[in-house]
């Protein structure tokens, strides 16, 4: 007798919310740092067919960030997708409370003003609404 081991869930599942010009993307659960890269080939794939510059990135399922995978974002990633998307790219972090915790305690955070002066913005939300009512703010900046 054969023994099927299911695979496992999708990791991240991504839309594009046309009436909020929004990318939504929820991830599943805390990845193995291996599987990240393919899963931001994907991300990059449906932000450049929407041209997409404002992202919610639910991450509630997860229950820390990878040092190397946080800087790689920070110093490679995120500019070149400002970049690629022709403009200045933010990024709302929707997580639970004990990760929002330990990155706004943290001592690589930043709060988004520090990012005045990049091509892109990072914040960290607890709560959906207040995290999409900042990107709605940020697509008002000139």
């Amino acid at each position: 007798m054969s023994t099927t081991i299911p695979a496992p869930p999708p990791l991240l599942h991504t839309a594009y919310r046309a009436d909020l010009d929004l990318l939504v993307s929820r991830w599943s659960y805390q990845p193995d740092p291996a599987l990240l890269p393919p899963a931001y080939e994907e991300l990059t794939a449906q932000a450049q067919a929407c041209g997409c510059r404002f992202w919610l990135q639910d991450i509630r399922r997860r229950t820390l960030n990878d040092p190397a995978i946080t800087r790689w974002l920070l110093t490679e990633y995120f500019p070149q997708m400002a970049r690629r998307l022709g403009g200045r790219l933010a990024v709302a972090y929707l997580t639970g409370p004990a990760l929002l915790e330990a990155l706004l305690n943290g001592p690589g955070y930043l709060p988004p003003s520090a990012y005045e002066q990049q091509p892109f913005v990072v914040a960290f939300f607890g709560d959906e609404g207040e995290a999409i009512r900042w990107l709605q703010t940020e697509q008002r900046r000139p």
